[in-house]
């Protein structure tokens, strides 16, 4: 029989977040969801004199801010609880139940832009200079900017209320994708029936055992081929959604109208994929490295996770991982430690996997909740690397949280993976420098550092060209098919990865990826790598005034353009070399790791 998934009620305790500091219990949502009812008929009330005078619009925009803390707050407890039993239609209903509630309230508000640009231009100024505006001078400005993209009264109302009906392909694949589907057992290193989930996958492809990789890849894949027509109509609905959403606006294209809510021009987009298409050699050494070291004629693209260093002992416990973070993170200063011990401690982290529970990783919460971390923790080195990089996101929340009033606490995305990817840097560096005389662990974490650069930089941007792609067919009336979506991911897989004939079923992996659902976020994994490596390599052989720069990244929220945060902490990445750089230690990596394997005493074949 195959070993049985705990139940959430089996997890330790302290091995759960907790949060009762959110809300003391399930009553405790309720009656603070109760008093959202007729919320918006104060606000209401002051349609059409919304710009009688500066105080009329500072008390509307600061009751609105209110309101907005409190639906994420009730937000986030329903879809944290949600999320430790996708099962569980009780919490799926209180979640279901705020959403709508919260396009309701958008709905009944969405009269409010419109009447601010509606305004003389002169007279509006005006307001916006009185004393009473002053918080919300930075949001006056970028609502100008946006003033091209902003509809009547009537239309806001209009697009506030197909909010949740046009989210129905995005959440019916999330059902699927963590409810419903089931997958086969798998026979483990022993022959023995195992368990395959979404949190256990990656672990079958790290086998040393190649027949256990490519058992688990076909049987991943052969399920999601028995729901690929479902899972093509509902990316196919996602993607029309943004399209929609653009056209309606006055946009180009989907990529500029997903663009400009994070203050990016599409250069940056379409930059990163031809920096990255440009150094496919170096990511194909790579792959002819992996190759040869791992004793295989012909790679698939079930041999890339697995570490080609095979002797080295590297389970790592999540204590012994958290005991990591709190020496890799020195150089962040004491409060950046500080408050991480305080989240390990305080039962900001839901660790293991259970029935049910919502698969992969992520950071969450709001202004006035702790940033919760989810992980399906599996006592591995890359689970303790996605241990750091959620620490990351958490702790970006945190400062900028504690810095900002709520209006400019909200960090833009565009910026949301540096932090994350910093601390990785920061933790591949501390174990490098720990065990630096052991040339097996120091090959090993070079292969680490490579697999990051496969993963983040090259298979992100890869799924961001992949967005990109499958966006402008379907602005040009291309359906988006299953067999349009297979062989367009096939062709663009096989450039990607030169050499390899990989088995066909990888046609599909485009079914299965939750980001190609979050609207042209991918990218932001590779632009955020690069400038990663850059803050971590200030920070690494810098001083006091590296610390406090990136410091002051971390506190600015969205205070400031992203990219004009990033380049006052000493990144700018309309910088070209930024991404040049990181390509370049990419290439000094594999440089390394190549002249490093030769002088190990043994083999690494599987």
């Amino acid at each position: 029989m195959s070993a049985q998934q705990a139940t959430r009620q089996e997890l330790p305790i302290e091995k759960t977040w907790d949060l009762t500091s959110i809300f003391a219990d399930d009553n405790a949502w309720e009656q603070a969801f109760s008093k959202l009812a007729g919320a918006e008929a104060p606000l209401c009330a002051l349609k059409g004199s919304l710009t009688a005078s500066a105080a009329n619009l500072a008390n509307v925009l600061q009751s609105r801010d209110h309101l907005e803390r409190l639906l994420e707050t009730l937000y986030v407890y329903a879809h944290l609880k949600s999320d430790e039993d996708t099962r569980n239609s009780f919490y799926s209903g209180m979640q279901d139940r705020i959403r709508s509630r919260w396009s309701q309230f958008s709905a009944a508000l969405a009269w409010i832009e419109p009447e601010i640009l509606a305004e003389e231009q002169d007279k509006l100024e005006a307001l916006i200079a009185e004393e009473e505006m002053k918080p919300f001078r930075r949001l006056m400005a970028l609502l100008l900017r946006d003033k091209p993209h902003t509809l009547s009264a009537a239309e806001e109302r209009l697009m506030a209320m197909v909010a949740e009906p046009l989210g129905a392909a995005q959440n019916a694949f999330s059902k699927l994708n963590n409810a419903d589907l089931r997958f086969p057992d798998v026979n483990d290193e022993k022959g023995q029936p195992a368990t395959l989930t979404h949190g256990s996958f990656l672990r079958f492809l790290e086998s040393s055992d190649r027949r256990v990789r490519r058992d688990a890849f076909c049987a991943i894949y052969d399920t999601y081929d028995s729901v690929k027509n479902t899972l093509a109509a509902t990316l196919d609905g996602h993607v029309r959604k943004h399209i929609f959403t653009a056209r309606a606006r006055n946009f180009d294209s989907a990529l500029e109208a997903s663009l400009q809510h994070d203050q990016v021009e599409p250069t940056l987009y379409r930059s990163l994929v031809t920096a990255i298409d440009k150094g496919l050699p170096v990511f194909h050494d790579y792959l002819a490295l992996r190759r040869d070291a791992l004793g295989i004629d012909e790679l698939d693209m079930y041999d890339l996770h697995v570490p080609i260093i095979q002797d080295v002992h590297m389970k790592v416990p999540y204590e012994e991982a958290c005991s990591w973070l709190l020496e890799a993170f020195q150089p962040l200063g004491d409060d950046y430690v500080r408050v991480v011990e305080k989240g390990l401690t305080e039962r900001w982290v839901d660790v293991l996997d259970c029935q049910g529970k919502r698969s992969g990783a992520y950071s969450s919460g709001c202004y006035d909740t702790n940033p919760y971390i989810l992980m399906n923790y599996q006592d591995n080195l890359n689970s303790a690397f996605t241990l750091a990089h959620e620490i990351g996101h958490s702790l970006h929340s945190y400062f900028s949280n504690a810095s900002q009033p709520h209006l400019y606490a909200s960090y833009s995305i565009v910026v949301a993976e540096v932090a994350s990817i910093t601390n990785e840097a920061l933790l591949l560096d501390y174990l490098r420098r720990k065990k630096k005389d052991d040339k097996r662990l120091q090959a090993y974490l070079l292969s680490h550092l490579c697999d990051d650069f496969r993963t983040t930089m090259y298979r992100q941007t890869m799924f961001a060209e992949f967005e990109l792609l499958i966006h402008e067919k379907a602005e040009q009336g291309i359906p988006l098919t299953t067999d349009e979506l297979n062989n367009s991911y096939f062709e663009l897989n096989k450039r990607f990865h030169g050499t390899i004939q990989p088995d066909r079923r990888i046609a599909l992996e485009w079914s299965r990826i939750p980001h190609f659902y979050y609207n042209f976020y991918v990218y932001k994994y590779a632009t955020g790598f690069a400038a990663a490596q850059a803050f971590a390599e200030r920070l690494l052989g810098g001083g006091r005034d590296e610390v406090d720069a990136y410091h002051g990244f971390l506190k600015s929220g969205c205070s400031a353009d992203p990219l004009d945060i990033l380049a006052t902490a000493g990144v700018d990445l309309r910088d070209p070399a930024v991404i040049d750089s990181a390509i370049d230690r990419f290439r000094g990596s594999v440089a390394d790791l190549g002249a490093l394997l030769p002088t190990l005493k043994s083999g690494t074949k599987t």
